[in-house]
């Protein structure tokens, strides 16, 4: 496979978003799925509404989300549908819970800890998608990027249980908090590979990184920034794109990079990226070009 291609620009605004989607050189057609995440109430590091306005107004998009597998605000369709209009989503756009009703099945004969991903029924009525992802790390996964809001961030409520119990159906509530490791990590990335091949070509990454806690933004209570914004980078491919982030973070001269790693590292989170690309999903290797 050959390197792919992530677009950069340092400076994070509105209009760099839409500037940075536009070097990909490729419209999305038919109806297009905008993945955002929510941000669970109390968070404060979730990208807000207003930010995503010129880039979802650009691709015409309809912004869309998941019920969790957990407690919290966002675990049923009545209290997320509350959640998106609190933060504001619902006021500047159309908003679907993919899983508000029902699921539906995405198979994946490949897939090495699963063999089917449940995602909502919705995501039928849709063309194409713009993953944007705000790239930090993560509690269970050691960081967040394209290939969490591919997997864990598009599966419906029982398909996110699905996951983390590593294809056990009716998996408990705290079975998601027992599973092995490397089970857990593959799980996403074979989950990943199903929206992907549901795409085909037709899907499209924006990764923003600011605001790095080492946390989510599932987290109601969550740590500060322990790092300075980054930037904005694009690309066709979820795996270089999520490489490509690490690499920044690594190679940043950012003392507080120290903290993120650790959080990464100690979850080995990047046993995501490593599982995706053996599964065909994208390649690690890629040119980073700057604009």
């Amino acid at each position: 496979m050959k390197k792919a291609k992530v677009y950069f620009i340092r400076e994070i605004t509105p209009e760099n978003v839409v500037k940075v989607y536009k070097t990909l050189n490729k419209e999305l057609p038919g109806k297009v799925a905008v993945k955002v995440h929510s941000g669970e109430a109390g968070n404060q590091n979730y990208l807000h509404p207003e930010f995503m306005k010129d880039i979802i107004d650009y691709v015409k998009g309809t912004v869309v989300e998941c019920n969790t597998a957990y407690d919290g605000a966002r675990d049923t369709t009545e209290k997320h549908l509350k959640l998106l209009e609190d933060h504001e989503w619902s006021k500047y756009y159309t908003v679907d819970l993919l899983d508000a009703k029902e699921d539906m099945v995405l198979e994946i004969p490949k897939g090495k800890v699963i063999k089917k991903n449940y995602v909502g029924k919705n995501l039928e009525n849709y063309d194409s998608m713009l993953v944007l992802s705000h790239f930090k790390g993560h509690p269970m996964g050691g960081y967040g990027g394209a290939l969490k809001q591919l997997s864990i961030g598009i599966a419906s409520s029982k398909g996110k249980r699905f996951i983390h119990c590593a294809g056990k159906e009716n998996g408990s509530y705290e079975e998601m908090f027992q599973t092995d490791q490397i089970q857990f990590l593959e799980a996403m990335a074979d989950a990943a590979s199903s929206v992907v091949d549901y795409f085909k070509d037709n899907i499209l990454y924006i990764n923003v990184m600011c605001n790095m806690s080492v946390d989510c933004d599932c987290c109601n209570v969550a740590e500060d920034p322990c790092m300075q914004d980054i930037g904005i980078l694009a690309s066709t491919d979820p795996v270089a794109i999520d490489q490509a982030c690490i690499d920044l973070v690594i190679n940043s001269d950012d003392p507080g990079k120290e903290h993120l790693l650790e959080r990464i590292n100690s979850r080995q989170g990047t046993h995501t990226i490593d599982a995706a690309a053996n599964l065909g999903v994208g390649t690690k290797e890629y040119e980073l070009i700057e604009i």
